[in-house]
């Protein structure tokens, strides 16, 4: 899809015009020309690609409350089909999220950066992208303030999360055409990604476990996720190695290896093999050893440089919330390397 126009104002926005009058001065208006690649797809999904900093959600609503025109023609259903050389013009109303993407001094370790990629090495209790309730102050708005060229890509060059109370590294794009090379790298496999994880309760049997367990919505409770059956319930297949580093009393210490990526997916294979995070509240995990976030850390990032082909590997240590954990655990514990 072609931008044909970009944003007319990036101030924020006032309340919209009433239908059939013009926007006022503060409006921000997208025009956007439907290539022969996005022929016959769904509206909302064009607006999603070329409106890309809000979510397909939000611009739903836009096109229910008719602040989307096609040639001109408003009262367009989600489900509409467009067709190459279609203009679509979209007014963004003033919410939260269309004024959560600025530029805001946030602090986060580096641990590598070049002309097209940056390796982040996120402290516990920073959020990654704006959402209800964390508007602000994200790793996203950190990331435009650090750099230009953020500004120009979706979502801040951000191809994978963490979880707020998550510390550890991530990799994150300077260009769309580094960030598409990243993202298909992802879904591929090529991305090694490690953690290293302090849980509940003494580890039993072989020193290393595969859990090959589907994940979905906690039907119980929508704000969890959980294993699921896949015959009666909708999820996705997930796969994480453990590999023991030391084993105490009431506590273990546990290297993490994804081979794929879904919500809290070692938080919820950890529960389900009967160790529950340190202080992972979520997933029945209590505050112990002075931690008071889910003891959970992304060690090491491996994959090959999207650009120039070279392989990189990054390790980030065991941050000092961690160690400290560590330390009080038993000297059977601390014996273990990690």
């Amino acid at each position: 899809m072609k931008q044909t126009d970009g944003i007319i104002s990036a101030a924020p926005l006032g309340l919209l015009a009433d239908e059939g009058e013009e926007p006022g001065p503060e409006a921000d208006i997208r025009v956007l020309e439907v290539t022969a690649a996005q022929h016959g797809e769904r509206i909302d999904k064009a607006l999603a690609l070329g409106v890309c900093e809000f979510s397909r959600s939000y611009l739903q609503q836009l096109l229910e409350s008719g602040f989307v025109t096609l040639n001109g023609k408003p009262g367009l259903k989600a489900s509409h089909k467009v067709k190459a050389g279609d203009a679509i013009r979209v007014e963004l109303k003033a919410t939260p999220q269309s004024q959560a993407f600025k530029p805001e001094a946030v602090e986060f370790g580096i641990a590598f950066e070049d002309a097209h990629i940056l390796v982040v090495n996120k402290p516990a209790g920073l959020v990654v992208h704006p959402a209800p309730g964390n508007w602000s102050g994200t790793l996203l708005n950190g990331l435009l303030a650090h750099a230009p060229c953020f500004l120009t890509v979706p979502r801040a060059g951000i191809v994978h999360r963490l979880d707020k109370d998550t510390s550890g590294l991530m990799v994150v794009a300077k260009s769309r055409e580094v960030m598409d090379a990243l993202v298909n790298a992802i879904a591929a496999r090529e991305v090694s990604r490690q953690y290293l994880a302090l849980a509940h309760g003494a580890w039993a049997g072989s020193k290393n476990k595969t859990v090959e367990a589907p994940i979905g919505r906690d039907p119980r409770n929508r704000l969890r996720m959980a294993v699921v059956d896949l015959a009666t319930q909708a999820g996705k297949t997930a796969r994480t190695d453990f590999e023991l580093q030391a084993s105490a009393a009431t506590s273990c210490y546990v290297r993490c290896i994804l081979h794929t990526g879904r919500t809290h997916q070692i938080r919820v294979h950890m529960a389900h093999i009967g160790h529950p995070l340190i202080a992972d509240s979520v997933y029945g995990g209590s505050a112990q050893f002075g931690l008071s976030r889910q003891a959970l850390h992304a060690t090491r990032l491996a994959f090959v440089h999207p650009v120039t082909g070279k392989e990189l590997v990054f390790e980030a240590p065991v941050p000092a919330d961690m160690q400290l954990a560590l330390a009080q655990t038993g000297a059977a514990l601390q014996s273990g390397k990690a």
